[in-house]
């Protein structure tokens, strides 16, 4: 904790000789696998490629197709180092196939090490950490999008505001936050990068997140009303951060940054994990060259929505181009699909129910009769209804969001979101048992109204093989179970979001509906509390 608070606040920055001493001993105390190629390796391998020959007749790696390479004020001999260096890492670790960040990394180690040698074995050692839960270079293109979809997913939750801007100027939001961290180690000043590395080597991937969402922040506070016309906005923000020292100094950045609150880093691993995954059910690979084109020429999966073909009885194709900025990266890889609309399946909850089952995460959209529409975006499939028995019961996770389109456009997420604080991580040893649950969750009146109490029952474990979810709501202590009421299905109807009131809820019929504020997405009503449904749909992922 002495280390980190040194770190953040810059201890070492006005000594070169201290902060190289400090990295040497940094790095030599990061856990990696037992066989690492170090300063005597290296020796001998360059002097085995280059011999008496030139750096420059040897081609860059390969894993550096595409990618540039900052210098950071380096001289001719330390940028031929810098190369020489890239090439033994090709070398010596085969299995890197992409990695845009290392030779940043490798010219600001250059600065403070003793000889390339040991700049060499600093940077194997980054390299080949097996630190659980977290990772310093990403070595290929698969962890590059994962880590970029990743920083997306939390640019969405913590940068609202940046991230809305981002969405409404860009065609393709993904192709802005993939340039994450070339804001970090490519584009700050050398005097503001040096600073990042310091905390970067202590704390991992996790401090880069929050650095590059600070700057975010500042980017969007900065923009004026006249630049918000501007449709550049991967440019702008190039600019903007190469630009930082006229807006922000160093220290504040790094204030801002660590007053963002995030997840733990198990958490954003298991985010991590789960990007990965769709990515390849989508088709990425490690390498993703294909035909002979390089790197630079890989195909962009991130699909927005349609606008010629997309057609929905609710909401226009701008409308849910909104609604799909907001769904979590990994999901936003596939078109939408319409599974069940009252206008074509009636207003059934049993065949809404048959519809649904088999499909997660899924979107509900609802027209009222006054006109209003709103919906929310649901994690879990509607089959986990039936693991609770006789009984109803909540399910779901904390990526579940409620949301407005008609007359406002808003979202509403997860108290934990805004306030992770509030919920301290599970230790292993300690499972949380279910809770009681209701016999009847809705007993629906007429108008809609609810009458029956909330309470929480966790979910059964996951199938075996599978990766916990993200948000999962066991692996916090909740100080209180009535704010993680996600989602639940009876006969008698669903309801989205308990705790002292229900966001949303509608009776067997699908007819009538209910609205109010609940602890779990701390929303105002959606709509006029006492509704008629006009209309309802539910898209899933193709």
């Amino acid at each position: 904790k002495e280390l980190k608070k040194l770190a953040r606040e810059g201890y070492w920055a006005a000594s070169h000789t201290l902060r190289a001493q400090v990295y040497h001993r940094l790095i030599q105390q990061v856990a990696c696998r037992l066989i690492t190629p170090d300063a005597l390796v290296y020796r001998d391998v360059a002097s085995r490629l280059f011999g008496k020959l030139s750096v420059s007749s040897h081609p860059l790696p390969e894993f550096l197709e595409g990618c540039s390479m900052p210098t950071y004020c380096l001289n001719l001999e330390g940028v031929t180092a810098l190369k020489k260096i890239l090439i033994c890492v090709a070398n010596l670790f085969p299995d890197i196939t992409y990695s845009p960040i290392l030779p940043s990394l490798v010219a600001l180690l250059l600065h403070y090490s003793e000889d390339e040698a040991q700049c060499f074995e600093n940077i194997s050692r980054l390299i080949a950490s097996n630190t659980p839960h977290t990772s310093y270079i990403d070595q290929s293109f698969l962890a590059h999008r994962a880590s970029s979809m990743t920083f997306g997913d939390l640019a969405n939750k913590h940068c609202p505001a940046a991230h809305k801007l981002i969405a409404s100027t860009s065609e393709n939001v993904f192709e802005v936050y993939s340039e994450w961290l070339s804001w970090l180690f490519h584009d700050l000043p050398f005097n503001y990068a040096i600073r990042v590395f310091d905390v970067y080597l202590l704390e991992g991937q996790k401090v880069l997140y929050r650095i590059a969402l600070a700057l975010l922040k500042q980017y969007r506070l900065s923009v004026t009303s006249t630049e918000l016309e501007r449709t550049d906005t991967k440019a702008d923000l190039q600019a903007f951060v190469q630009n930082i020292a006229e807006h922000m100094t160093v220290d504040k950045l790094l204030e801002r940054a660590f007053g963002i609150r995030l997840f733990s880093r198990k958490e954003i691993w298991l985010l991590q994990m789960a990007n990965r995954k769709a990515l390849m059910e989508r088709g990425i690979t490690m390498v993703q060259s294909s035909n002979g084109r390089p790197p630079s020429c890989r195909q962009s999966f991130h699909l927005a929505v349609d606008m010629q073909n997309f057609s929905s009885s609710i909401v226009t194709a701008q409308e849910m181009r909104v609604v799909w900025s907001w769904i979590p990266e990994r999901f936003s890889l596939f078109p939408p699909l319409l599974l069940f609309s009252t206008s074509e399946d009636g207003c059934s909850l049993q065949r809404f129910y048959t519809r649904c089952e088999g499909y997660e995460p899924t979107v509900l959209l609802l027209k009222t009769t006054e006109g209003e529409v709103c919906g929310a975006f649901l994690s879990s499939d509607w089959s986990e209804r039936k693991k609770s028995g006789a009984t109803s019961g909540f399910f779901g996770t904390g990526e579940c969001f409620v949301f407005t389109v008609r007359p406002e456009t808003e979202r509403y997420e997860w108290v934990f979101i805004k306030k992770p604080e509030l919920a301290k991580a599970v230790p292993r040893s300690r499972q949380r048992s279910p809770s009681p649950s209701p016999a009847s969750l809705l007993g629906s009146s007429p108008d809609g109204r609810s009458t029956s109490s909330n309470h929480l029952t966790v979910p059964t474990p996951q199938r075996k093989g599978r990766l916990s979810p993200f948000l999962a709501i066991r692996h916090f202590l909740l100080p209180s179970k009535t704010a993680s009421m996600f989602m639940s299905g009876s006969r008698e109807g669903i309801i989205i979001g308990g705790g002292g009131g229900q966001a949303l809820s509608l009776d067997a019929n699908l007819l009538w509906g209910h609205t109010e504020h609940c602890e779990t997405f701390d929303n105002p009503p959606l709509c006029q509390e006492n509704f008629k449904v006009q209309l309802l749909e539910v898209w899933g992922f193709q």
